[in-house]
Order: structure tokens, then C-alpha cells, then sequence
């Protein structure tokens, strides 16, 4: 899973001139064009905690299962592997089997050879997240799923302040000859496979590329994928080219009947040869009218709707006449995702269990409208949180409520009261119970919607007496100091990888402090919940516990769930193929224009 900005901005400026298609031109390449609306960090699997990073990296390295691109429920589905993984032992052991004859793309380190994949490659992958050195935010998924033996390797790595022992072979994950590999757990483990099916998380690395190029490695990134890094101008422009060694491979996939979408993307796909594009040209446009323009003078072929175009673009969810007659399609389509905000619970003020702290975040979150963020900030695109569980995903129910999207300014101000923060001096506001000044710290960024967000709340908290000041920074600083837990309060989106709601139960969790867990919530009880409901297959036993889970966060709110998003893809007329899957962020494979339609 990964982390997205809340409304979709982050304050880096934009440098980059996109280059114009003239009106009604053809296009003379067969180069995709799109936007990130914030910036990458880098493409190194271990150390990618962004989504926009994730989808450059699904693209050019590759795991052992993927996802039918159009089939809806989703389908997992080999892609490296020859199929899907043998489960033995209660779901303690899975062996996987790679296709021979797949190769890396071509880099110095491998001295003109033809470098084939193997199963090592998957086994020294994933033994990469356990490298001290690394530091990977993503160490937990791995940690969670209780490989034998490698978090003691870990552990020895770091008490004897010795390099991590790539070498040592663990039951965890080893090669068992050259194309097999085995993973072995400590516990049952139903969903292990959605890691593998996960590109940028469980994609193969070589060895030999990530030693030559040491700390560069995140622009280096070499893999089996359809394409390589061809340029990288930093939080400006990237450039995919097409992977000469890419072998033959044609588009499969199992559109459900009736779906009408998937049904025609299919009959384009037809018997095509992937990838369908050559280049893929990504640029960083920050704001929201930049991207916008460029969109309508053909510069991008797809654009990801920015929500405050959303009225002139799709009024009532119906894509514009203006557009329609230019060949415009829209795709719209409901998001695995959940737009929260975190309190940080190891801080004075919006931390901790006592009573009064717990009654102090529930009456923020009461303050707090969520239908009025739909309103004035999405233009109604999405549908209100009533956990952080979202749709699509095991553990969500469309009928459940809490408290998580109840507005109630009255009960937030009478819990308040209650637990003794009123106002003592008559300036009109709040203090704490100690008569010590209360003032909510939320960090954001400095774009345009980022500003609009902080203005609500601002307007909300000051409804219920309660004062809030902004920490502006950049997306990439925040990242920095959310994990270090020097922020109070921070709002981002998560988006699903994986069919599996469990995660979203694991970002607070209290082994997962310091990664997924940003609140860095830890109460036993949840906890032990968390442990019982992981080891189970999915049904209604599992269902009973997340539910059980999801309430006693709505009683404590480490988070507060705001909204889950609908995401408007508006695609030019010479776009083929594009279908946005909930969870596999290789999209653009499949994605290619039409040289002969034009703009």
C-alpha cells in the first residue's frame, strides 16, 4: 500500500515545458504522455513508499504473479512465475516456479551477457527489506508475514554491527534449485500471495547491479520489466523506454460478461504484442491548472481529473459536451483508498489513552465534516469513511457505521467541556484541563488544495473553540518527519495493493510503528485482535474480528477516516487500452495511442 498526497498536490514547482500537439495533428510517435500531480523519490523497490514512485517501478521490474488487467472482481494471475504458487502446511509454505528464459535489461553491470532471471533474484529481493542498511518502511509487510529466520538474520546483522548476511541460507525464502523458489512462515498466512503480486514490492533485482551501483541504485533500477529508466530529471520529467529484452508477450485477459468497458479494451488489446507503447513521458505538474491545460492542448493523453476541474469536466458525473465532441472518453471509477488524517500518539497534547486525550480526538473528529470536505473540496468524489477499511478489499461492509463520519459539533463541544478543555481566559478559546495553551498542529503542503483543505479545517475547529495553526512543507519532508514522529497531525490518502483490508487494519498496529503506522497507535488489545484475524482465510469468522477492530479505532481515533475517493480518468481520443485496475500499478503496459487518430 501506499501513501498518497490528500488532495492530490505537493509544493514542488514545475520546471519543465510539456511539449504542444498542435490541434487535430496527429501523433507522430508512439510515446504515451502523462502527468504526476506530485513527486517520485526514487526506484529502488525497498526504499519506494510513494505511489507515483511505485508506478514507475511496476513498469520496470517485475514479481512472480500480477493481475488480469480487466478482469473485475480481480483475478490474480502468473507473470514471471509459471502459475500460482503450490500452498502446503496450512498456508505456512508456498513454492514458487519462474518461467526459464526471462531475462533483465541490458546495463554495463552484465558486460553485454544476456542476464537471466532466476529464482535467487526473488530470494536475495526480498532478504534486500531485512538489510539494516536499507532501512525500508516496507520491512513490516514482510516482518507481518513471519519468514522464518530472516528477521533473526536481521537481528544479528545489527547486534554484531556486521553487514547483512546475504549468504545465509534461512527457511524464511530459498532458492531450491534455479527456478524454484520457497517461502516458509511461522504462522498460517492465507493472503501471502498478494505480495507477490505486487511489482514494485516483490519485484526481482540482480545482485551484481545493486552492488555496482551502491547509494545510486534508486536511479539505476534494472529489471525484467517492459521498460527501463531512459531519463530522470528529478521531481521534473521521467522517461520509460521500451525493454529491447523484453520477451514475447501478448495481452490475455477475462473481461467479466456484461461489462461493457472492459469488453471493447479487450477487443483493442486483441492479439497485441506488450508493451503497446514505446516511450511513456511522465511529467510533475503540480497544480492543478497546469495539468488541466495541458490535457486540452493534447500534451498529455491521460489525465487523472484534478477535483476542482470536476464541474467543468464531468457535471453530475457525466463526461461535458465540450468534451465528448472532441472523442474525449471518460472512465470513472470508485478508489481502494482512504483519505485520513493521523494524530500523533506519542505527543503531549493529541496523544496517548487517558480519557481526557481519547475524548479530545473523538471531539476533533466530531468537529470535523466529512460531507462538507465531499462538497467544497471533491465536488462530491467519493463517498464518506466509516473506518479505515476501503471498498474492494476483504473486511469492508457498505453497511457498517461509526463514528468516523458523524458531524456532531454539539457533542464534540460537550465532550470538551466535559473532560475540562474550555475556555479560562475569554479569548474564545479552548484551553487544556491544565490551563496550558491548546492549539491542533496539521501539517500539510503549500498547494492550492492543500490550503483550501487547512481553511476548512480551520473554519470547523473554530466552530467547537478549538485554535489550529498549519506546518507547511514539502511532501517529500513530510515523509521524513512523520516517520521520525515529530509531526501532531498529518492527512494523506492510502491506496490498496492488495485485495486484503487487513493492511488497513495494520496501520495501527504496534509492531508496525515507525512504517505503516504513523500514529503509532499500540494497544494491546487491538493488537492481539489484529495477530488473530491475519492467520485466518477470508469468511465470516475474519470478518467478525475486523469489524471488532475497525470499532475500537472509531472509540480510540488514532485515525481519522475522512472520505474513499472516486477517480475520474479523462483519455484523448488516440488512447487505447488504459483501464485503471484497483490494485496492479502497471497500467501503462497496456496503455498505447493510436498513431493514426488524431488529438
Amino acid at each position: 500500500m501506499k501513501r498518497r498526497a490528500w488532495l492530490g498536490a505537493s509544493a514542488l514547482s514545475l520546471s519543465l515545458a510539456l511539449p504542444r500537439l498542435a490541434a487535430g495533428a496527429p501523433v507522430r510517435d508512439n510515446t504515451l504522455r502523462v502527468a504526476f500531480r506530485v513527486a517520485e523519490t526514487g526506484f529502488d523497490p525497498v526504499a519506494v513508499g510513494d505511489e507515483n514512485s511505485n508506478r514507475v517501478t511496476a513498469c520496470i521490474f517485475e514479481s512472480p504473479l500480477t493481475y488480469d488487467h480487466l478482469a473485475r472482481p480481480v483475478t490474480m494471475v502468473p507473470l514471471t512465475a509459471t502459475a500460482l504458487p503450490e500452498v502446503a502446511d496450512d498456508f505456512r509454505s508456498f513454492t514458487f516456479r519462474i518461467r526459464p528464459g526471462i531475462f533483465f535489461a541490458d546495463d554495463p553491470v552484465f558486460k553485454d551477457k544476456p542476464r537471466e532471471l532466476v529464482a535467487a533474484d526473488y530470494v536475495y529481493a526480498v532478504k534486500r527489506y531485512y538489510d539494516p542498511r536499507n532501512n525500508s518502511e516496507l520491512l513490516y509487510l514482510w516482518q507481518n508475514a513471519g519468514l522464518l529466520g530472516l528477521s533473526e538474520l536481521r537481528e544479528r546483522a545489527i547486534r554484531n554491527r556486521t553487514p547483512f548476511d546475504y549468504d545465509a541460507e534461512v527457511e524464511g525464502i530459498r532458492a531450491l534449485d534455479r527456478y524454484r523458489f520457497r517461502v516458509r512462515l511461522a504462522r498460517p498466512a492465507p493472503r501471502l500471495a498478494f505480495l507477490f503480486a505486487q511489482t514494485g514490492l516483490a519485484g526481482a533485482v540482480a545482485r551484481e547491479v545493486v552492488e555496482a551501483y551502491g547509494a545510486d541504485i534508486a536511479a539505476h533500477p534494472v529489471g525484467t520489466g517492459a521498460y527501463m529508466l531512459g531519463a530522470w530529471r528529478r521531481g521534473s520529467r521521467i522517461e520509460l523506454v521500451r525493454n529491447p529484452r523484453y520477451r514475447e508477450r501478448f495481452f490475455e485477459g477475462a473481461p467479466a460478461e456484461g461489462d461493457v468497458q472492459a469488453q471493447a479494451i479487450a477487443a483493442q488489446l486483441a492479439g497485441r504484442r506488450l508493451p503497446l507503447a514505446d516511450r511513456v513521458e511522465i511529467s510533475v505538474i503540480e497544480e492543478s491548472q497546469p495539468r488541466w491545460l495541458a490535457f486540452l492542448d493534447g500534451s498529455l493523453d491521460q489525465l487523472e481529473l484534478p477535483v476542482d476541474f470536476t464541474p467543468v469536466a464531468v457535471p453530475g458525473g457525466t463526461l461535458a459536451p465540450h468534451l465528448a465532441r472532441r472523442g474525449v472518453r471518460l472512465q470513472r471509477v470508485p478508489q481502494p483508498d482512504m483519505v485520513m488524517t493521523y494524530f500523533n500518539m506519542l505527543h503531549p497534547l493529541v496523544g496517548g489513552y487517558a480519557p481526557e486525550k481519547v475524548a479530545l480526538r473523538r471531539a476533533v473528529a466530531l468537529a470535523y465534516d466529512s460531507e462538507e470536505e465531499l462538497r467544497a473540496l471533491r465536488h462530491g468524489q467519493g463517498i464518506p469513511a466509516q473506518s479505515t477499511v476501503p471498498p474492494f478489499t476483504s473486511g469492508y461492509d457498505a453497511a457498517y457505521r461509526s463514528e468516523m463520519s458523524t458531524h456532531d459539533p454539539a457533542r464534540a463541544m460537550a465532550l470538551l467541556d466535559l473532560y475540562g478543555y474550555v475556555d479560562r481566559d475569554g479569548d474564545g478559546w479552548r484551553e487544556q484541563p491544565d490551563g496550558s495553551p491548546l492549539v491542533l498542529r496539521l501539517s500539510s503542503t503549500s498547494s492550492q488544495l492543500s490550503r483550501r483543505g487547512n481553511e476548512l479545517w480551520r473554519k470547523q475547529m473554530a466552530r467547537v473553540g478549538l485554535r489550529m495553526a498549519f506546518d507547511v512543507a514539502t511532501w517529500p519532508d513530510l515523509l521524513k518527519r512523520s516517520r521520525a514522529a515529530t509531526l501532531m497531525m498529518w492527512g494523506y490518502t492510502w491506496v490498496a495493493q492488495s485485495p486484503d483490508g487487513g493492511f488497513f487494519l495494520g496501520i495501527a498496529y504496534g509492531p508496525n510503528g515507525n512504517e505503516s503506522n504513523d500514529a503509532r497507535f499500540a494497544l494491546p488489545a487491538f493488537d492481539r485482535l489484529y495477530e488473530r484475524q491475519s492467520v485466518l482465510s477470508d469468511g465470516a469468522e475474519r470478518d467478525a474480528l475486523m469489524r471488532e477492530g475497525k470499532n475500537l479505532l472509531a472509540a480510540h481515533m488514532p485515525y481519522k477516516a475522512h472520505v474513499h475517493t472516486i477517480l475520474n480518468d479523462l483519455l484523448q481520443p488516440r488512447v487505447r487500452g488504459f483501464w485503471r485496475h484497483p490494485f496492479a500499478r502497471d497500467t501503462w503496459v497496456y496503455t498505447g495511442v493510436d498513431l493514426e487518430t488524431n488529438a
